[in-house]
């Protein structure tokens, strides 16, 4: 029997929807492996070397494919560099963020905001209204987002103003890194391209974290396993699915779908580090779940179409 197109767009839909999930899966992982990683390190030069494997990784796939699929990164410049600034930003931002309102608060503001800041940018673009099952899809997982993040005790400190829009910024920028490889993808590059070189421009911005930062760690063969893996799992294979999915899905839909990353961690860190996740937490768990299956029907027939430049 023929399959049909509206079969055919539904399951590229949804294997778009599974990558961008596998992608989280990967982002997930990223705070049990600084966990087992060694002593010495920083965030930011953890960060700053995970840029710069997981941009290799990517600029490698993306030229893998010979000179008819040759990357034409010049034609597509602004869009590229506008990533760019904003990978570091996001970067430079979330680290500088927790440090000043702690992990709890900061990690609520910061992922929470990413889903809204996305949403604001697609109506602004007047690229198609929101639909319900997206809105409550996201609020459902932001709040079992914020649950999860919550479930540990407070210091009970007064939050951090300046940390506060640190982590608004953090938020910002994804959304806006999000968007800007969206548009390239739109304006001819493939998912692998656009995300190399988003990524290869937020590289360069943090390369002289290299230089400033401790990297004693990197010559360990913990500190360089841990590496590896931030690099070529949780940017260069992450992204590569990441963008997979973004060349179909709209970007409000995406960045609400890897809000299955502190779910991810979650139980990483309750089954692999030990740790305790409270009755809220578990709460906080089954939100997510449910907002991710909810805000994943949430496009249908607008997932492929272009936004306006």
């Amino acid at each position: 029997m023929a399959v049909t197109r509206p079969d055919r767009q539904g399951a590229a839909q949804l294997g778009a929807a599974l990558a961008v999930l596998s992608a989280a899966a990967l982002f997930g992982t990223t705070g049990t492996a600084q966990a087992l990683g060694p002593r010495g390190t920083t965030p930011l030069g953890v960060g700053a070397v995970r840029l710069a494997i997981g941009a290799v990784v990517l600029a490698a796939v993306a030229l893998a494919g010979g000179s008819a699929r040759r990357p034409r990164w010049r034609s597509h410049a602004a869009a590229l560099a506008i990533g760019g600034v904003a990978v570091a930003a996001y970067q430079l931002a979330w680290f500088a963020g927790l440090r000043r309102t702690g992990v709890t608060l900061g990690t609520i503001v910061g992922i929470g905001s990413g889903p809204v800041f996305a949403g604001l940018f697609h109506v602004t673009r007047r690229a198609g209204a929101l639909s319900r099952a997206w809105v409550l899809g996201t609020g459902l997982t932001v709040g079992g987002a914020a649950l999860l993040a919550a479930h540990g005790a407070a210091d009970g400190a007064p939050p951090d103003a300046v940390g506060l829009c640190l982590m608004l910024g953090a938020g910002l920028s994804y959304a806006v890194y999000a968007q800007a490889a969206k548009h390239a993808m739109d304006a001819g590059l493939d998912p692998a391209q656009a995300m190399a070189g988003v990524f290869g421009v937020g590289a360069l911005l943090m390369a002289p974290l290299l230089s400033r930062e401790p990297m004693a760690w990197l010559a360990s063969p913990r500190g360089s396993a841990m590496a590896l893996h931030l690099g070529v799992l949780t940017v260069g294979l992450a992204y590569w699915l990441y963008g997979k999915g973004l060349r179909r899905l709209a970007v409000p839909t995406v960045v609400t779908l890897t809000l299955a990353e502190p779910l991810t961690a979650a139980v990483l860190g309750v089954g692999v580090l030990g740790e305790r996740l409270g009755p809220m937490g578990w709460v906080g768990a089954a939100a997510i779940a449910l907002g991710l299956a909810v805000a994943g029907r949430g496009d249908r027939a607008r997932v492929t179409e272009a936004l306006p430049a």
